[in-house]
């Protein structure tokens, strides 16, 4: 490796060591409880190594923030399209795949499911979050139930947003709540919207999969084997 890669590589892990110390604050502390000395000791540098990554403490939590938008719909979907199973089966490993990711990313979702900055810039990125949430759960209730009335969908849609994130902060709270439980009252949730006989064609005409579905992780929230 020579120098340009060494110091390209000795710079990304500062800035990975910041991000997950800034997660870990923010999650325990709050936005406004936590400084940004804190978080360069807990990174293990300096103040000033800080500010050579981030201008301020407002774009640190922004930065967080987006680097973990796209992830929390991303495995579901791909669940959901390439998944094997019928209609109930699928729904379980959408939401296992949800949950799953909520628990590898304990101090992170803490985060992102609470404004606790009261800025106007982060406040529009919590509102966005939750657009894309409830587009992303619309288009499963279209994909599961193709006959629900058009004018339901979105307030469908608020609905199961609403609740995924109301049971994440509830889990997170309780950690040694087995995962499945999650899943389980989240898919009674949803099954409990459809139509006798919705997602027929879904099972009839799977999609081809193209995805192999990642591996399940463990089933408490705080990671640990229950055994």
């Amino acid at each position: 490796m020579n120098e340009i890669d060494r110091n390209r590589a000795a710079r990304a892990e500062a800035r990975t060591r910041i991000e997950d110390a800034a997660a870990r604050l923010f999650a325990e502390r709050g936005f406004a409880g936590t400084t940004i000395g804190e978080i360069a000791a807990e990174a293990g540098l300096s103040k000033p190594m800080l500010y050579r990554h981030f201008d301020s403490k407002q774009e640190l939590h922004l930065a967080l923030l987006e680097r973990h938008r796209d992830e929390l719909a991303a495995a579901p979907v791909r669940e959901l399209l390439h998944g094997e199973g019928e209609v109930a089966e699928r729904l379980e490993a959408v939401y296992d795949a949800w949950f799953g990711h909520v628990q590898s990313h304990p101090y992170t979702w803490r985060m992102m499911f609470r404004d606790t900055t009261g800025d106007p810039e982060v406040q529009a990125f919590h509102r966005e979050l939750q657009r894309r949430q409830r587009e992303t759960d619309i288009g499963l209730l279209r994909e599961v139930a193709p006959g629900l009335p058009e004018a339901e969908l979105e307030p469908l849609g608020e609905a199961i947003r609403s609740s995924l994130y109301g049971l994440a902060l509830w889990w997170l709270e309780r950690p040694g709540t087995p995962r499945e439980v999650l899943v389980a009252t989240m898919t009674r949730l949803t099954r409990g919207l459809l139509p006798a006989g919705a997602g027929r064609d879904l099972e009839e005409h799977p999609r081809e999969e193209n995805d192999h579905a990642p591996s399940s992780p463990s089933n408490r929230a705080d990671g640990r084997d229950p055994t």
